[in-house]
């Protein structure tokens, strides 16, 4: 505040003579005078004559004009009079306006500068003080007078004698029904309501209208807890019968078709998903064309004040890094919100960028109803308690200038309080919530009237062996002419050239595979996350970069079929957290496509775990929404350190929802698609490429969505033995959920003294140590490839086929870690806990790998020993 008065008592008028020699010798400081003092409602560049070349000699105009308005040209006294009368952009250079009150005064002030002109600097500069003050308060928004912050820091800039003048600033600005009923109905219920903000209803109604005038056909909105009930009441229009059969409940992370995200003020500022999202809006792959952002500021998160919560004076400054539109305005002020709503929607319609409308309010009740906020803000709620609703004090203002009459407003207010007590006597007789009311998009084909699948069976995964060839030798070209590809790239097109000759895929060329034969059959294909389209290990090569000409690439996919679906590959920014909830809610409203999010390495989902956590694995159980997006991380201990090795399997697998204590039916019919219906998600590590191929194609081919996650390798992308030959991928052949020993072992299973349960990568290391130790007939190796939903029925007939070994589980993660916990009670179960399952693996540890290259292989063979010693465990029966 200090600061701003020194600057406008520097920055006086000045006469015209004054003016042309200041012009010449300080020009900055002349251009900032006539920005401090004009009272323009109108910006000059929206003048039709006016450029930025003309602002110098608008400046001498408008200063002489100051100083007597017959010393110009009529046509600037007309200009600057209707500018100062309030006329609109473009037309204060025509005719002149009829002038106001508050018009007259201001040129009648204008003029008493000639004749009191050694006042003229005084009265500037209090002006000036006054103008500043009122700013002050708004930044501070001490207009609330509900709270201090130590953002306003405004001592009085006049003296005593002039806090008596008058003086003439720019005018001030001067769903709300339902609230009050559920109050009255649910007291004691944590409903979240919406007091102190009422007006949010009608903003959003407005920005949702006034972009359906401008060409929006569908809204995607996103909303925190704040409001929700009502939004859906009197927003969304879902009917109240069904909202008070159940309370629905909505968290925020989070969206021609429009998105609203409405936000709570502390979470604006203090989540990084904020900024991320926001820096995801212009690009390419990730921009929503424009979102709207509303702000319920509360003034405080739950009991934080703002000066504990944030470094900067608003909630909303985080949206200045995409200079974004941020408009703030007073929330008991309804014309007001509805202007700055349709100045927010024409923006975004207009140039579809975001923009941002900060709702200044208050939380009536404090964080939920059931919370008491005079604990910690006491001064603050004494305050609230006395604030009149903005519904009253909105139909006060109305009553009293004739819009309305009292019986009026009371008769609107009866009208609605009978249709929600109606709505909450047919609630009463409810006897099943309907599912569908609580879908906003219920995938049209997918499920029956009730909400099942359509059927329980899904057709092979396999290919003709015609569509195989085809996929590999476009994987294997460059189908664009004139193209120049680096050398060492050469060499990789080629090789796949010959695996395809000779009927064999690795890991990248049977993801190809997978994803160009679902783009035959019209499924569209997005993959994102970071470094996807090269792959972080070098092996997909997706998208070809011309070596002589800058921005050519060549995506080959996309030249497989004449009439395919179309194939999105993308880099994302480096953010998960942003990325995945972004790629989920395209897999939300996307059921036909398939949507993979591929981590850089499999533990940097380590920051997308609220998205996880929140979303991904309790999203049907929570919202009744299946979704089928794919979570593709690399997992592995390679010796690379305890940052790049270890997925967290472990964390997945004890969010399933499937009980380890119960052994189902295994005779049901369909058993396998019955637990993929069942489950919360799918767990899945493959060790071949063929497997990989048949379960990216399954997800999309079942008649229902699951989130599937795949724990992928890294050294098997290019292991000569992680090889699949086209017979495993040809019509009639499926994802195998566990690949049984098939080698000398099986031949004489009676032999056999020990019986090795393990999944991915670490079979590898298994047989080829078997080998070296001659082993093969007396050890078999069992691979789980899915995880959960558990193979019950699979490895029961496993177990039963080798009666005399005993059973281990063998993972190259640490114990406390991996799959361990998750796999050995269900295999218990299976076998009726007959038999002990014994662990051969690396010693419990805090980090998820050892950062020293001798220690891994150190305790790489020490799990080998154990698992291959058939006396290991002689001395714990």
């Amino acid at each position: 505040m200090f600061h701003l008065r020194t600057c406008a008592a520097k920055l006086r008028p000045l006469t015209a003579s004054q003016t042309v020699k200041t012009f010449s010798q300080n020009r900055p400081a002349a251009a900032r005078t006539f920005q401090q003092i004009r009272c323009y409602s109108a910006p000059v560049a929206a003048e039709p004559f006016l450029s930025g070349t003309s602002s110098n000699y608008v400046e001498e105009m408008y200063c002489a004009w100051l100083e007597n308005p017959k010393s110009v040209h009529k046509s600037w006294d007309i200009f600057f009079r209707n500018t100062n009368a309030g006329a609109p952009p473009g037309t204060a250079y025509q005719s002149p306006l009829p002038l106001s009150r508050g018009s007259l005064a201001a040129v009648a002030h204008a003029q008493s500068l000639v004749e009191a002109q050694p006042n003229v600097d005084k009265l500037v500069e209090d002006h000036l003080a006054v103008q500043s003050l009122i700013r002050a308060y708004q930044d501070s928004m001490a207009w609330t007078s509900l709270t201090s912050t130590r953002f306003s820091t405004c001592p009085p800039p006049l003296s005593s004698g002039d806090r008596n003048q008058h003086f003439l600033c720019g005018r001030s600005s001067v769903g709300w029904r339902f609230e009050e009923f559920l109050q009255r109905k649910w007291s004691s219920e944590k409903r979240f309501g919406l007091e102190g903000c009422e007006v949010l209803i009608p903003a959003l109604k407005t920005i949702i209208d006034k972009s359906s005038e401008n060409g929006v056909d569908y809204v995607i909105m996103g909303m925190p807890h704040r409001g929700r009930l009502n939004v859906l009441a009197n927003v969304i229009r879902k009917e109240l019968e069904q909202i008070f059969c159940q309370f629905d409940s909505k968290l925020e992370a989070a969206d021609e078709v429009m998105s609203i995200l409405l936000h709570g003020d502390a979470a604006f500022a203090g989540q990084g998903i904020v900024y991320e999202t926001f820096h995801l809006s212009d690009l390419p792959s990730y921009t929503t064309h424009g979102t709207v952002h509303v702000v319920v500021n509360n003034q405080i998160g739950f009991t934080t004040d703002p000066r504990m919560a944030r470094s900067s004076p608003y909630p909303t400054d985080v949206a200045r890094v995409v200079n974004a539109p941020i408009f703030h305005v007073n929330s008991d002020d309804p014309e007001a919100v509805m202007y700055v709503c349709k100045v927010a929607a024409e923006w975004r319609s207009t140039f579809h960028k975001d923009v941002v409308v900060d709702l200044v309010c208050y939380r009536r009740n404090g964080h939920n109803e059931m919370d008491e906020p005079m604990f910690t803000q006491p001064l603050m709620y004494k305050q609230i308690r006395k604030q009149k609703p903005v519904l009253q004090k909105y139909a006060e203002l109305l009553v009293s200038q004739g819009v309305v009459n009292q019986p009026e407003y009371e008769e609107e207010i009866s009208k609605y309080d009978k249709i929600c007590e109606e709505a909450f006597a047919r609630s009463k007789d409810e006897k099943i919530l309907h599912i569908k009311h609580w879908l906003d998009s219920p995938w049209p084909g997918f499920f029956t009237l009730d909400g099942q699948p359509r059927s329980m069976s899904c057709p092979s995964t396999g290919l003709t062996e015609d569509i195989l060839t085809h996929i590999g030798n476009v994987a294997s070209s460059v189908p664009v002419e004139n193209f120049t590809i680096h050398g060492g790239l050469s060499r990789i097109l080629k090789t796949r050239g010959e695996m395809v000759k000779n009927r064999t895929v690795d890991w990248a060329l049977a993801e190809y595979m997978a994803f160009g034969s679902l783009l035959k059959e019209g499924i569209h294909i997005r993959l994102s996350g970071q470094d996807v389209e090269r792959g972080t290990f070098s092996h997909r090569h997706h998208v070809l970069h011309d070596q002589n000409v800058d921005k050519r690439t060549c995506i080959p996919m996309n030249h497989l079929w004449p009439n395919q679906a179309p194939y999105t590959v993308c880099n994302s920014s480096l953010s998960e957290y942003g990325v995945l909830g972004f790629e989920l809610g395209f897999a939300m409203a996307s059921p036909n496509a398939l949507v993979l999010w591929e981590a850089q390495f499999g533990d940097f989902h380590n920051t997308a775990q609220c998205i996880i956590d929140q979303f991904i694995c309790p999203g049907q159980a929570k919202w009744v929404r299946q979704n089928g997006i794919v979570l593709l991380l690399p997992h592995g201990m390679e010796g690379m350190g305890p940052e790049h090795s270890s997925a967290r399997p472990e964390r997945f697998l004890q969010m399933c929802n499937d009980d380890p204590d119960v052994l189902p039916d295994l005779k049901e019919a369909n058993f396998d698609i019955n637990q993929l219906y069942d489950c919360n998600w799918v767990v899945v590590n493959c060790s071949t490429p063929g497997n990989f191929f048949h379960v990216l194609r399954r997800q999309i081919l079942l008649p229902f969505r699951k989130p599937l996650i795949i724990f992928t390798p890294k050294s098997l992308l290019r292991h000569p033995e992680a090889r699949s030959s086209f017979d495993e991928m040809l019509p009639g052949t499926h994802f195998q959920r566990v690949i049984p020993e098939d080698g000398p072992a099986a031949q004489n299973p009676e032999n056999v003294k020990r019986l090795l349960f393990c999944t991915g990568k670490v079979y590898y290391d298994l047989t080829r140590e078997r080998k070296a130790r001659d082993m093969v007939g007396q050890v078999a190796i069992t691979r789980i490839e899915q995880l959960s939903p558990f193979p019950f029925d699979l490895l029961l007939k496993e177990v039963q086929k080798y009666p005399n070994a005993e059973l281990a589980w063998c993972q190259e993660e640490h114990k406390n870690q991996g799959y361990y916990d998750y796999v050995k009670p269900r295999l218990r179960t299976t076998i009726s806990r007959a038999k002990p399952v014994w662990y051969a693996g690396r010693d419990p540890a805090a980090a998820p790998a050892t950062g020293n290259k001798k220690t891994h292989l150190t305790e790489l063979q020490r799990l080998l020993d154990t698992a291959f010693d058939l006396d290991v465990f002689k001395n714990f029966s």
